[in-house]
């Protein structure tokens, strides 16, 4: 019986001159894929002006749409939360241009009952794939309604409880959980997708950014929860960095892939000084020491970075691996890392260290170029 593979990515967004260049050391093996799904940070567009809540507007050019899919992606989540960075019009031409150049978007609409459809892809073997799109990292009014376009929701609540109840403003801890509407609708998606599927994938931009190894609460209970209602694995991203991988009920939840093919934020702050000088870069920057102290848009920890591949036989998935990924220091162009590499091995040990600090127990076992989970 013949195997099949899917692979899934983290950030993509690139805007350069030459952007087919992002994708030169990854093209290969991405289109060699049955599938291939990309999480999109940016706006596609040539249209719309900047929003009030972000801190950093991104939009690429629309002609950046063609060089992703000529890259080899299938399905796009547009569950960003750059996705109305430049307003409605962009948000709905990036939808257009990811429709027209043959991909399938997934995780944002014009409405919430758009946005919460998944897409549903048929393998030549028969295998069908669902995907569902999810945004826990949204700026206000950036998530779907009955009325209005954006990200599919699955926000989170933060509660801050008081270490000692009866001192007043001393240290709290803080905990956090899925929103109790997003999560109602979330596994209703699951379930509703569950018999349509062979396999069933959730895709959730969310997490703390920059900050090494640390999963926040409500990710948890939201991968667990999707794994219990019916999912067979979880596709994490956002934090710019890495993250854990965990094995629960022999189910891999990724919680951040890092970025993949997605430019530095610079060139989104171009002609407009130096984004490093800027406040709102210096409030990001203090997340993380290697970027305050070495005045990094992005600390060091970023070029690290990963793909996953799901090896498929007989409809049903196999295993799943990663596949290390470097990015370049001064291009950001992703490439595949190979096992006689150093960078193999660091990023192995990263990926150890940063699930042990978690209290989540590494499942990583090196085969070749890739690494095995489970």
């Amino acid at each position: 019986m013949d195997q099949k593979i899917f692979i899934a990515t983290g950030d993509i967004g690139p805007n350069r001159a030459h952007s087919e260049e992002m994708f030169a050391g990854v093209k290969d093996t991405l289109k060699s894929a049955d599938l291939v799904f990309g999480q999109l940070e940016p706006c596609l567009a040539s249209t719309g002006s900047p929003a009030a809540q972000p801190r950093l507007p991104m939009r690429c050019r629309p002609e950046n749409a063609k060089v992703i899919a000529d890259a080899g992606y299938d399905v796009i989540s547009f569950a960003t939360n750059h996705c109305m960075d430049w307003g409605r019009p962009a948000f709905s031409q990036t939808l257009s241009l990811i429709r027209e150049n043959g991909m399938q978007p997934v995780g944002a609409g014009e409405n919430l009952e758009e946005a919460r459809k998944p897409v549903i892809s048929v393998l030549d073997d028969g295998t069908r794939i669902g995907i569902l799109a999810y945004c826990s990292i949204l700026p206000q009014d950036y998530w779907a309604t009955a009325e209005r376009p954006g990200a599919n929701p699955l926000r989170g609540v933060t509660a801050y409880v008081p270490k000692e109840h009866d001192q007043p403003e001393t240290p709290v801890r803080m905990f956090s959980f899925p929103h109790p509407d997003d999560l109602d609708n979330m596994l209703a998606d699951i379930g509703a997708l569950r018999p349509s599927v062979d396999i069933l994938a959730v895709s959730f931009h969310w997490g703390i950014h920059f900050i090494p190894a640390v999963v926040a609460y409500y990710q948890k209970y939201a991968a667990r929860f999707a794994i219990d209602a019916g999912a067979d694995i979880i596709i994490g991203h956002h934090e710019h960095i890495l993250k854990p991988i965990e094995v629960y009920k022999g189910k891999v939840i990724v919680y951040g892939m890092a970025n993949f093919a997605l430019e530095g934020p610079e060139r989104f702050f171009e002609g407009k000084g130096d984004l490093r000088d800027s406040a709102s870069h210096q409030d990001i920057a203090a997340l993380n020491p290697d970027m305050a102290e070495k005045k990094r848009t992005m600390p060091e920890d970023s070029y690290k970075s990963m793909a996953i591949k799901v090896y498929i036989k007989g409809k049903k998935i196999e295993k799943t691996v990663f596949l290390p990924v470097m990015l370049d220091y001064d291009t950001n162009i992703p490439r595949f890392v190979k096992a006689d590499e150093p960078e193999f091995a660091e990023i192995l040990q990263y990926m150890n260290d940063i699930t042990l600090d978690q209290k989540m127990k590494p499942c990583f076992t090196p085969e070749g170029d890739e690494v095995r989970i489970g």
